[in-house]
């Protein structure tokens, strides 16, 4: 059967950092619900990193991801001088130190984007986390969704296979319409997948409904939803936005640009660009936090 909703796990290794350097060696290592990502550190340059899909067993998936963004380097698991864990399942890894998920992905963060980035929205597979960085890398605010909200990953993964549609594609499929129709139930994500399938059944609505406009409706009541949890930071001064234009987006639906093009407009900002994938920052503010 044919996967439509997942992300391609992928593996990289960068062989020539020079391990004999006398640099501390560390691994972050981030359990989330929908993948769980791992990333080995030098000092402050990486040597691996690998992204795996969780499962159900938290705990083979992060043996399994330390493995992967170790293999095909000169490096053995009991090399490692210290390993932090993050995420949903962080206590299904056996690491050193656990460390909460808002100050790994701000770390991380700093870390994709540079050191002018100021708001981060990590976009995940269960929750939407909003964070205000001080510009001398500490967290100075966040807010995180606070209901059954539409959209996150996993939803969107389930609505890929359910549409038939590859996960890679609906977010352009949501851009490419005349103009942003009317969004979906923004409280509840099965509320919204039901609508969402239903606006393809014929009588759903008096005009009929194309899938791209289908895509458009359910990606803009996302953006919406996450636009809530974004504007509820705390500003740096009085009258100022609660979201800075040194914006960083990281998660596995900043992979999504149906979500986040639309969050760039809403908000009059364009994102900063990642050195790395979106999805390690977690695990590489974890990696981080163990060179401490």
């Amino acid at each position: 059967m044919a996967q439509y909703g997942k992300w391609a796990e992928s593996q990289k290794i960068y062989p020539e950092v020079d391990i004999s350097a006398g640099k501390k060696i560390t691994a972050g290592i981030d359990v989330g619900t929908v993948s769980t990502e791992a990333v080995v550190l030098c000092g402050d340059q990486i040597l691996g990193y690998s992204i795996v899909r969780t499962g159900m067993d938290f705990q083979n998936a992060a043996g399994r991801a330390l493995d992967e963004a170790l293999d095909g380097l000169a490096l053995r698991s009991d090399q490692i001088q210290k390993t932090v864990s993050t995420g949903f399942g962080h206590r299904n890894v056996k690491a050193d130190r656990y460390v909460d998920e808002i100050h790994c992905h701000a770390k991380g963060a700093r870390y994709l984007f540079g050191p002018s980035v100021t708001t981060v929205i990590d976009l995940g597979g269960q929750t939407v986390k909003a964070i205000r960085l001080h510009k001398w890398d500490r967290v100075r605010d966040f807010m995180v969704n606070d209901k059954c909200a539409t959209g996150m990953g996993h939803n969107i993964e389930e609505l890929c296979d359910l549409a038939e549609i590859d996960i890679r594609d609906i977010g352009a499929k949501s851009l490419d319409v005349g103009q942003e129709p009317e969004p979906v139930s923004t409280t509840c994500w099965s509320f919204a997948q039901t609508e969402t399938m239903g606006l393809l059944h014929p009588g759903f609505k008096e005009a009929p409904v194309s899938e791209n406009e289908m895509c458009a409706a359910h990606m803009f009541a996302v953006a919406w939803r996450v636009l809530g949890t974004a504007g509820r930071l705390q500003p740096l001064k009085t009258g100022e936005p609660a979201v800075y234009p040194e914006l960083g987006f990281t998660g596995g639906m900043a992979k999504n640009i149906g979500i986040t093009k639309r969050l760039e407009r809403e908000l009059g900002i364009q994102a900063l660009a990642g050195r790395y994938d979106s999805m390690l920052a977690g695990a590489l503010g974890a990696a981080l936090f163990a060179q401490e």
